[in-house]
């Protein structure tokens, strides 16, 4: 938002601000991600596709017209070693040249990823590359989970989980790693293009990333975490609130809400108008949308 341009006022009621639709994970479109947050209570929702942006101008028409407000945002991906680390952005310029040509190098990575895998699994099962695309929707990348709905449908295993836990795990023999940025780069590009960055659910089984990390994100501009997410566990989750704490960080809560390609409801987890505030003040690359 240009300098010296008055902020949008941030509706009164709760906010989830990781929703995913079809054209990354999700299994529903845009639009109707933003009405099912409007079912479930929410009044302001950010649409967090992996590494895309495309469907924004969907989900910020269909979230004005149920009289919510829409927050622009993004699930940037990122490694630190073995470790797959989300960066949520928010509010950032979606043509500034470093964060998109990072965007375009993870997007091609997950094409031939995905590529190479079906082609893996295809020596051992009854799986062509027609069958993973059927799952996706036009101006979709298609990933893994794609892979994982051509599996359910073929019959080869009973949803996602399966796949997820066995086919396409890690430690698979069909399994390929995709490219991704460590979190300092992830952070500093986010930055960079006016955006506010919040490490997505930092507290999961793998706990918390080593303190070094931590503070060369923070020097970045590391805005905060999302303290609420169902996969955050104790004690890792009670560190985090003190060092959240203690810098005076933002804090979020969200679902992380993927339609039927994962048990989590809008609104499970929510942020309060304050820290949506916070980020709203914080982040130049573009503007939250009210109705």
């Amino acid at each position: 938002m240009p300098a010296g341009s008055s902020r949008p006022a941030v509706p009164a009621g709760p906010g989830d601000l990781h929703l995913h639709s079809d054209l990354s994970d999700g299994t529903e479109s845009p639009a109707a991600v933003m009405a099912a947050a409007h079912r479930h209570g929410i009044r302001t929702a950010a649409l967090t596709d992996h590494d895309t942006t495309s469907g924004w101008a969907e989900a910020a028409d269909a979230a004005v017209s149920l009289g919510m407000s829409f927050l622009p945002g993004m699930e940037l991906s990122s490694r630190h070693e073995w470790r797959s680390i989300h960066v949520l952005a928010y509010l950032f310029d979606p043509d500034d040249a470093t964060l998109r040509a990072l965007t375009d190098r993870i997007r091609e990575s997950r094409l031939t990823r995905a590529r190479t895998m079906a082609d893996r699994i295809g020596r051992d099962y009854d799986l062509t590359w027609d069958d993973i695309v059927e799952q996706t929707t036009a101006g979709a990348t298609v990933g893994r989970p794609h892979i994982a709905d051509a599996l359910v449908a073929r019959g080869f295993v009973r949803d996602r989980g399966e796949a997820f836990g066995g086919i396409l795990s890690p430690a698979s023999d069909y399994y390929v790693a995709l490219y991704a940025p460590d979190p300092v780069t992830a952070v500093a590009a986010v930055t960079g293009a006016g955006g506010v960055p919040i490490i997505a659910h930092p507290a999961g089984r793998a706990g918390l990333l080593p303190q070094s990390v931590i503070r060369r994100m923070l020097d970045a501009g590391l805005a905060g975490f999302e303290l609420g997410h169902r996969e955050n566990v104790e004690p890792a989750l009670g560190a985090l609130r003190s060092l959240v704490a203690r810098h005076d960080l933002i804090e979020t809560g969200s679902s992380d809400y993927h339609g039927r390609g994962k048990p989590n409801l809008p609104g499970e987890h929510t942020t309060s108008i304050e820290m949506i505030r916070r980020i709203v003040d914080r982040g130049t690359g573009t503007a939250l949308i009210t109705p």
